[in-house]
């Protein structure tokens, strides 16, 4: 089976919904707890480009942090927004999946099957 690496917060339930699903197609991830293990810019960008997203899609912008930080506010830069979620993990949008097929924000933890082997 192709190797899946997912970034992941053990108490969230839709990041525990998406190991879950991963586990039922007979994979077994990587599991990086972005938490304990805070993903250093030049990751949170790689990911971002593997999404093909701006860098508010890995915000969780419906956190109140997100707008105390005057991350919501419109001259706030892709710059200061990397660098709020490099020193504060805690906002980056859980979880995502990676695979040799894609990588995904899996809100819908279903998302996953996108870029499972077949």
């Amino acid at each position: 089976m192709g190797s899946v690496t997912l970034y992941h917060n053990p108490a969230c339930s839709k990041s525990r919904d998406t190991l879950a699903l991963i586990r039922a197609a007979g994979i077994e991830p990587v599991v990086i707890d972005y938490l304990q293990n805070p993903l250093s810019r030049h990751d949170l960008e790689a990911l971002r480009i593997a999404l093909d997203l701006p860098v508010v899609c890995l915000l969780r912008t419906g956190d109140t942090r997100y707008a105390e930080m005057g991350l919501d506010a419109p001259d706030c830069s892709d710059e200061q927004r990397m660098q709020a979620l490099v020193a504060e993990p805690s906002l980056f949008n859980r979880p995502v999946a990676t695979s040799a097929f894609g990588t995904r924000i899996c809100r819908a933890p279903e998302t996953v099957l996108e870029i499972l082997p077949k």
